[in-house]
């Protein structure tokens, strides 16, 4: 969503090349770099002929550099500059995916941006797992950065969050690329506002040596699910 002016983009997960195709939709964009840890995941989208027309043949396109490696790492030791940064990584179901929405993993991010960069974090559902939301707001909050938490509904999940951080103010785009079929500037502005059920609620930020957000997430999901 808040891709609008970026040349150069990293996705960190999204080995399934749907939000490097999104990425594509902007003309301006020269370079992708795609993080996804799993080269079997990266080789199927870019192989089997039904899953690259979902994908829109998007991890073939020359912009496109893939990266096979843990994203922790890789943000840790590589020296590339972006202007946006997709994080697309699983819920935090367990401890080793935990660690990558952590203050350490945000401010390690913070070093691969532009100086007006910004980054977008996949963040659970507002709705069914609130406290979890709340906390990776908060620990990208407490990593230093401006945040702008918002939602949107998904056929195939439901209600779901994400966050924009940065380090300088978030401007809502008032252009969008050709063929969208629901989005618009008003319903961007819409998704910005949050109803008393999703509001935001006290919780702690997600730290390396204590991984609060994978317990706030066990317990939300195990109500659900019992």
């Amino acid at each position: 969503m808040a891709v609008a002016g970026a040349r150069n983009v990293l996705v960190l997960g999204g080995g399934d090349g749907l939000a490097v195709r999104e990425v594509l939709r902007y003309p301006q964009v020269e370079r992708v770099v795609l993080v996804d840890l799993d080269p079997e995941m990266t080789r199927l989208f870019s192989k089997n002929p039904l899953l690259m027309e979902l994908n829109g043949h998007s991890l073939l396109s020359p912009k496109v550099r893939v990266v096979n490696a843990d994203a922790f790492q890789w943000v840790d030791s590589a020296t590339d500059m972006f202007d946006f940064i997709v994080v697309d990584f699983p819920d935090p179901t367990n401890y080793s995916l935990g660690k990558l929405y952590t203050t350490v993993f945000f401010t390690a991010l913070g070093h691969h941006l532009s100086d007006r960069g910004a980054f977008v974090v996949q963040s659970t559902s507002p709705m069914f797992a609130r406290r979890s939301f709340w906390c990776i707001e908060e620990t990208v909050k407490q990593s230093g950065y401006r945040t702008y938490p918002y939602h949107a509904y998904v056929p195939s999940f439901g209600e779901w969050g994400y966050v924009i951080a940065g380090k300088t103010p978030y401007v809502f785009p008032q252009t969008l690329p050709v063929g969208l079929r629901f989005l618009t500037p008003t319903l961007i502005a819409q998704a910005f506002d949050f109803p008393r059920d999703m509001e935001p609620v006290a919780v702690q930020p997600n730290r390396l040596n204590d991984q609060v957000l994978v317990r706030y997430y066990s317990e939300e999901f195990d109500k659900i699910n019992r």
